[in-house]
């Protein structure tokens, strides 16, 4: 069961599934995340925001887990 929903999720083309699993970050804590970040940037388009968050994960040995929102924000932010 596990697999198959990491299979679907991985096989999506929705930006927020090829981004990052439910089992990695859970929505609301992702929901809080780009809403801040929205906030912060309000010019920054919602894939540019993706793409820094992508770029933050990479530079964490690609994981997001363990790291607290602010540090996100912050380390995402300094790329925007």
């Amino acid at each position: 069961e596990k697999f198959a929903q990491k299979t679907c999720a991985s096989s999506s083309t929705n930006s927020y599934d090829a981004f990052i699993s439910p089992d990695t970050l859970n929505l609301s804590s992702f929901n809080k995340l780009m809403k801040n970040l929205e906030e912060i940037h309000p010019e920054a388009s919602r894939d540019k925001i993706l793409n820094a968050l992508l770029e933050v994960r990479r530079n964490n040995k690609g994981v997001l887990s363990g790291l607290s929102i602010s540090s996100i924000v912050e380390w995402t932010s300094v790329i925007l």
